[in-house]
C-alpha cells in the first residue's frame, strides 16, 4: 500500500479539524442559555418582602478599626491582650493577638464578643444574672467573664467586641469599651 501524498494528508487533516470544530462550535451553542434566560426570566423564585428581614451588620473595616483601638488602649495601658469582634450572628470578623498576650486569650477575647453581642449587653453585667440562671455558663461559646461589650446600630446589636488577657475583666471591658467608642468618632 502507498503513502498518501503530503498534500492529500494536509487536506484531510484539514477536514478533520473542520469537522470538529464544526461540532464543538455546535455543542457550544446548544449549551448557551437563550435569552430568556440571560434576561433573568428563567431566575429562581424571590422571596415576597413580608418575608425577609433586613439586618445591619458592621463593615470589616469598622471591625477592623473597633479591633485595633481596642489594642490600642490596652497597649497604652502596658497590657498584653488579645481582641476578637464578631457581627451579629457571633461569627469572628477580625481577631488581633498583641504582643506577648497569653495563648488562652485567643479563644476567650472570641467567646467575651460572642456573650456579649448575643444578650447586647456587656459581659460584666451578664455575670450578674448568673446568680439567678446559673445554666447560662453551659450555653457553647459563651464566657461569662467581664471583657466583652456590644456594638449596637438603631438600638440592636450589630456586633461584639471582646477582650481578653488583662489582669482584670474590668480592665478588659474598658478595652473593649474603647473599641465601641472608636465606631461613635
Amino acid at each position: 500500500m502507498q503513502m498518501p501524498s503530503t498534500r492529500t494528508r494536509i487536506i484531510a487533516g484539514a477536514a478533520v479539524l473542520a469537522a470538529v470544530g464544526v461540532t464543538a462550535v455546535g455543542a457550544v451553542a446548544v449549551a448557551a442559555p437563550d435569552d430568556a434566560a440571560r434576561s433573568g426570566a428563567a431566575t429562581a423564585a424571590q422571596a415576597q418582602p413580608q418575608n425577609v428581614v433586613a439586618t445591619d451588620h458592621l463593615t470589616i473595616a469598622g471591625a477592623a478599626k473597633a479591633a485595633q483601638a481596642a489594642l490600642n488602649a490596652a497597649e497604652k495601658a502596658g497590657q498584653h491582650v488579645s481582641v476578637a469582634v464578631v457581627d451579629r450572628n457571633g461569627n469572628t470578623i477580625v481577631t488581633l493577638r498583641g504582643d506577648g498576650a497569653g495563648p488562652q486569650s485567643y479563644k476567650a477575647a472570641e467567646e467575651k464578643a460572642f456573650t456579649s453581642v448575643s444578650w447586647n449587653a456587656p459581659t460584666s453585667t451578664l455575670v450578674k444574672r448568673l446568680e439567678q440562671a446559673p445554666t447560662l455558663k453551659d450555653i457553647p461559646g459563651t464566657l461569662f467573664l467581664a471583657g466583652g461589650a456590644p456594638v449596637q446600630a438603631k438600638g440592636a446589636p450589630v456586633a461584639g467586641i471582646g477582650v481578653a488577657g488583662a489582669p482584670s475583666g474590668d480592665q478588659d471591658e474598658q478595652f473593649a469599651q474603647a473599641g465601641v467608642a472608636a465606631l461613635n468618632g
